[in-house]
């Protein structure tokens, strides 16, 4: 899969499973659903954790600028921000061919890129300890309980 596959195909999950979220606060707050947030959300924030580290991932690969990389993470943060930041890297080239540090690609020459070396060379652990880390991360967030309860 190349990183432009990946990054269209999360950057649509995100639009929709923000829509997911959205539908569920309205179930909730209109509806009385209350279980209608917690679906939504929590399949939003698995596909938003796994949009952040797609991000890095390309990130680290293309060699995007800082501004570009944090751009990409805030637009998971922003509803319906993904598509339009998707296609904007990719009008300006910045998906373009293959992974750089895939085998028989380019050697690592800092910490980031062996670890995106690493991944890309051995993928089916890279995707176990990536579930696992998300998932882990997933696990504390929802023991933190809704973000709007965490500083009240």
């Amino acid at each position: 899969m190349t990183p432009r596959i990946l990054y269209k195909r999360l950057a649509m999950a995100e639009v929709v499973t923000w829509t997911l979220l959205i539908l569920g606060m309205i179930g909730k707050y209109g509806f009385e659903l209350d279980w209608a947030t917690r679906v939504g959300g929590g399949i939003h924030g698995f596909v938003f954790l796994c949009y952040c580290a797609a991000t890095v991932a390309v990130w680290t690969d293309k060699r995007w600028t800082a501004g570009t990389g944090l751009l990409g993470l805030v637009s998971a943060i922003v509803p319906y921000a993904t598509v339009p930041f998707e296609r904007s890297v990719e009008r300006r080239g910045l998906l373009d061919g293959p992974w750089r540090l895939a085998p028989g690609g380019e050697d690592p020459s800092s910490f980031p890129d062996r670890v995106l070396a690493f991944a890309l060379r051995s993928p089916v652990v890279a995707v176990l300890v990536t579930v696992i880390v998300v998932a882990v991360v997933f696990t504390l967030l929802l023991a933190a309980g809704p973000p709007t309860e965490w500083f009240s």
